[in-house]
């Protein structure tokens, strides 16, 4: 009877042991999966941190580029203001030609026929 008795023993203890054991891992496995889970979350925050520092980054860049883009476009209307300034200027020395040009049409014909009517005389 007293080994009987020490043999169920044993098989309890056993039993108990399994269920221990059982529920430490499961313990452990729980722990495991909270580490994992509080991981994943502090990626994700570092993650988002980083896309909104990425955004900012992209908006103050928009930001830039337009301030940019009005500059080289100011830019380039004095340009074409210059342009223009230059073309009014040439197109004035062009006028002022032409009308030398046409001063000098009308006094030719009148040298002509000067030295026409000297050449008469002699």
């Amino acid at each position: 009877e007293g080994r009987k008795e020490e043999k169920v023993r044993r098989e309890k203890e056993r039993k108990e042991g399994r269920k221990v054991r059982r529920e430490r891992r499961k313990e452990r496995k729980k722990k495991e999966r909270k580490k994992e889970r509080k991981k994943e979350r502090k990626k994700g925050k570092e993650r988002e941190k980083e896309r909104k520092k990425e955004k900012r980054k992209k908006k103050k860049g928009k930001e830039t580029e337009k301030e940019r883009k009005k500059e080289r476009k100011k830019e380039r209307k004095k340009g074409k203001e210059r342009e223009g300034k230059k073309e009014r200027k040439k197109k004035e020395k062009e006028g002022r030609k032409e009308e030398k040009f046409k001063e000098k049409k009308d006094v030719i014909p009148v040298f002509q026929y000067l030295r026409a009517c000297h050449k008469e005389e002699m």
